[in-house]
């Protein structure tokens, strides 16, 4: 259940940062097709309870993807898709019926570890020398799952694995929001089943923050249009860097 309580007295600072933040997320997400939830969640808790926050996340995250997917349906790669999706859902299963009970802290350090050890390897290689098996699509989909399940930010893992798999930044960020949208649609379904998300602050913070989820995207794409695809993988690789380097520090503070 939400503590509206602490709702109800809100810091004057949120009504400043909250669209920023927004803005910064979803441009990241414009940008490259995920990201959104693990740049602003660390942020955005430190005045709203994670609990509000976390289905909040998953509907806009849910209508961005589903907004870019549509519109660059055709660039999506199917292929990946059907190799993904299955394990993918095998991966919600996972998540929620094991990884609840290991502790956040150690799911946080493993995911940071592992995000940042790619974004190092993707600014460092921005060139792919060779293509990842197909085969990787097994782990890729099952851990990825799980972990959207657990923290909504499955991202990292699929980006690292369609970088190594696709040569177009088009093709890889609109697999990517197709993906994310997935995932969302997946959890909010969860949430509606629990009652986390069937509530009107909620929607109310959907209602309020979409218009800076539409001039971040906007931003994104912008960005997204004037990139090289060796850039496009270094922005990826920033971005993992970013996203790890975040994950990290909630671990160990």
């Amino acid at each position: 259940m939400i503590d509206l309580g602490h709702l109800n007295d809100l810091s004057p600072w949120l009504i400043l940062l909250a669209p920023v933040v927004i803005i910064v997320a979803y441009t990241v997400f414009g940008l490259s097709g995920f990201g959104s939830t693990v740049i602003s969640v660390p942020i955005l808790a430190h005045f709203l309870p994670v609990s509000y926050l976390v289905p909040l996340m998953a509907l806009l995250d849910m209508t961005s993807a589903t907004i870019m997917g549509t519109q660059g349906r055709e660039h999506v790669s199917r292929e990946e898709m059907k190799r993904i999706i299955p394990f993918m859902f095998i991966g919600f299963i996972v998540g929620a019926t094991v990884l609840v009970g290991v502790p956040d802290q150690y799911l946080r350090m493993a995911l940071g570890a592992f995000a940042f050890g790619v974004g190092i390897y993707s600014i460092a290689n921005p060139v792919v020398a060779r293509k990842f098996s197909t085969w990787w699509c097994v782990p890729v989909g099952i851990v990825g799952g799980a972990i959207a399940t657990v923290f909504g930010a499955g991202g990292p893992i699929y980006a690292t694995y369609l970088a190594g798999r696709l040569d177009d930044k088009t093709e890889i960020r609109s697999t990517m929001s197709a993906l994310i949208a997935i995932s969302a649609f997946t959890r909010a379904i969860v949430y509606v089943a629990s009652g986390l998300i069937l509530h009107a602050a909620i929607f109310a913070g959907f209602i309020v923050l979409s218009p800076f989820v539409w001039m971040g995207l906007k931003l994104g794409h912008r960005i997204h249009t004037g990139l090289t695809q060796q850039q496009m993988r270094r922005a990826i690789g920033g971005l993992l860097l970013v996203t790890g380097g975040s994950l990290l520090v909630r671990s160990f503070f």
